[in-house]
């Protein structure tokens, strides 16, 4: 058992000293070494399930790209020049941007082997450099978030109906019940998302690897018949272009950045599948597979400039259209799943983060951490999408919606693994400066070209990004000033324990102070001894902290400090994927010979109302979001899984 002390001495942490990082802590849930470094069938299996989950959302661009350059509002005309010159834009924007940029620079900007734009956030912000360089990563970060958010809304929609619309080439006379359909395959998909996506996931693999193989087939055939496009793999053609056609070209982008959109989800999944796996399926299958289908789609135009209202659609032979329809259809319900369960985790990361209130969270799986649903992300993405859906009612209207957000968060990338370049990996200037300045240019160049988007629809990811913005930012900067308020009027332990009268009436048990700071005595203890006039015979300062790191080891997981009287600091560490389970922490301590009893140990939780006022720190009409985020949180019984008998919850008024 512990050794009891003098009151108020502090005797060194039980656990792991605070700050020492583990040299390598990856992470991954199928097995337990980096998939990273997966060999034999397990690399090729991982490789497999890549391309299920990873690829859906760039995969199923081949759908509405081609239409949006020569059928949407800034339509190109359909000749040879214009065909072969975006053809070779497509080329090589999947060249630089993906191949290079994400697939094997990006993926090196690993977070103990997590990717995606918290990681690169949380990786970046660990460098010890100035207050304006913290907040101006953070800035970042942050917007990259909340980009995704506006992404998250307009890719089920603009997948799921750019499948269905090829109903329209095999039953003209159901052009009609293209959006009612549509909304019906959109709300089964969020319907089913509380059961999680374990069974339906295993069907993903297969689903898209013949997909991909489908596409590839139909764009090998085309191609076939008029040999002739193959031109447009020089670069020749997309410089051509631009010297000739200059602001034809320039706005083109905006059509080419559609086959660039899901990109980023190879840098985000990269903790789940390993680069090995990642990079082997972009390269080997899905890469040859999109450009056969583009190239497929430019030859079928070159001899059928009409095909243009569908080119993916009127490749398919007549009879193969309502098989492929189908296929389609589950292709685009696999990419919208990648993309609601994507918004699952950002959400997951920033509630761990400090960046957003806690929310219910449901694990849909016993052996997979990664699989949750948080039920009101979930209603909040169907309420907008079904909005967009009866709003823009066909893919080549969302097409001019889509890329402002994609663009966006791809150029905040390209700014912070330039900051990882210079300051992490500290290559020399003549190495890291050309190739920043490279993706800086092709980044810029397509977001400007987006911008052009704006008024046509462009506006609504933006606003949904402001909304996230302020949002997040609001919570986070609520929550320090709330911090610096309790900050003001704690009781340091040693002041306390030597207040405390010796006579006072100490009950059986344990009692648990949850605390958000790891200084000072809990104020729910305050007001439980000032109330009740009793203290437990063991009582727990305990403070959950979340570390930039995806996960925690279980060696680190838990620090023990006897203050002195019975009276110990619990400080619980975890990843921000990690899974916060307290009664899980306090049963690891039986390892230092200290024992929890459930049926003995009573948690008490401070529950705090913000009173919003004219005091410096948040404007009031933040102060006034922040109270009603307050208010609107899950209680940190539920988000701790604290067992609901034993809590006590005690209310305080906080003026921010």
């Amino acid at each position: 058992m512990n050794t009891e002390t003098a009151a108020g001495s502090i005797t060194p942490p039980i656990g792991p000293l605070a700050g020492q990082l583990p040299a390598h802590a990856p992470w991954n849930p199928y097995a337990d070494d980096d998939p990273g470094s997966a060999t034999g069938k397990r690399l090729w299996w991982l490789v497999f399930g890549a391309i299920g989950v990873v690829f859906g959302d760039i995969g199923t661009s081949p759908l509405y790209a081609m239409k949006e350059a020569f059928d949407g509002p800034n339509r190109l005309p359909a000749d040879t020049a214009h065909i072969l010159g975006l053809l070779s834009l497509i080329t090589w924007s999947l060249v630089i941007v993906v191949s290079l940029k994400y697939t094997l620079l990006m993926m090196r900007a690993d977070n103990k082997g997590q990717g995606g734009s918290l990681a690169l956030l949380a990786l970046v912000g660990q460098l010890p450099k100035g207050r304006f360089f913290k907040h101006l990563v953070m800035l970042l970060g942050i917007s990259a978030g909340a980009l995704f958010y506006g992404d998250s809304m307009i890719t089920p929609a603009i997948s799921v109906l750019g499948a269905v619309e090829g109903l329209e080439v095999a039953l003209p006379a159901v052009e009609n019940f293209i959006v009612p359909i549509t909304l019906v395959v959109l709300v089964l998909l969020f319907l089913v998302q509380s059961h999680g996506t374990a069974t339906v996931g295993k069907l993903f693999g297969p689903v898209m690897v013949v997909w991909f193989a489908t596409i590839a087939v139909t764009g090998v055939y085309q191609i076939l018949q008029e040999p002739a496009v193959l031109a447009a793999l020089s670069p020749v053609h997309a410089f051509t272009f631009f010297l000739r056609y200059k602001l034809t070209a320039f706005l083109a982008l905006g059509a080419v950045v559609l086959v660039l959109t899901g990109a980023e989800a190879l840098y985000a999944d990269m903790g789940h599948f390993g680069r090995k796996p990642i990079r082997r399926a972009w390269f080997l299958f899905v890469f040859p597979a999109l450009l056969l289908n583009y190239f497929g789609q430019g030859a079928l135009l070159l001899n059928d400039r009409h095909a243009a209202s569908n080119p993916f659609y009127r490749m398919v032979p007549d009879w193969a259209v309502l098989p492929m329809v189908g296929l389609a259809t589950l292709a685009a319900v696999i990419a919208s799943q990648a993309v609601i369960s994507g918004a699952f985790s950002l959400t997951r990361q920033a509630m761990q983060l400090g960046y957003l209130p806690r929310m219910k969270t449901v694990h849909t799986s016993a052996t997979e951490i990664g699989q949750i649903y948080i039920p009101f992300v979930n209603w909040m993405l169907l309420v907008f999408v079904v909005a967009l859906v009866l709003g823009f009612k066909s893919s080549s209207q969302f097409a001019a919606a889509y890329g402002v957000a994609v663009t966006g968060t791809m150029l905040i990338d390209s700014i912070l693994v330039t900051m990882v370049m210079f300051m992490i990996w500290r290559w020399p200037v003549w190495t890291a400066a050309p190739i920043a300045i490279g993706l800086m240019v092709v980044d810029i160049g397509f977001f400007t070209a987006n911008a052009t988007k704006i008024p046509h629809g462009g506006w609504f990811p933006l606003v949904v990004g402001a909304a996230a913005f302020v949002l997040l930012t609001t919570w986070k900067r609520g929550r320090e000033l709330l911090m610096a308020r309790r900050a003001e009027e704690a009781m340091p332990e040693d002041a306390f324990l030597k207040s405390l009268n010796p006579n006072v009436t100490r009950v059986a048990g344990t009692s648990v102070f949850l605390s958000g700071a790891i200084a000072g005595v809990p104020h729910a203890l305050l007001h439980n001894l000032k109330h009740n006039r009793v203290v437990h015979e063991r009582v727990v300062f305990l403070t959950v902290v979340i570390e930039e790191v995806p996960h925690v080891g279980e060696a680190r997981r838990l620090e023990i400090q006897h203050l002195g009287r019975r009276f110990y600091r619990f400080i619980v560490r975890y990843g921000y994927l990690d899974d916060t389970d307290i009664p899980g922490a306090l049963r690891s301590a039986a390892r230092f010979n200290f024992e929890f009893n459930n049926l003995e140990t009573s948690f008490f939780l401070g529950r705090d109302t913000i009173i919003p006022s004219g005091r410096p720190g948040m404007a009031l009409w933040r102060e006034r979001l922040f109270a009603w985020m307050t208010r609107s949180a899950t209680t940190a019984m539920d988000f701790f899984k604290l067992p609901p008998n034993r809590v006590v919850e005690l209310g305080t008024q906080v003026e921010i």
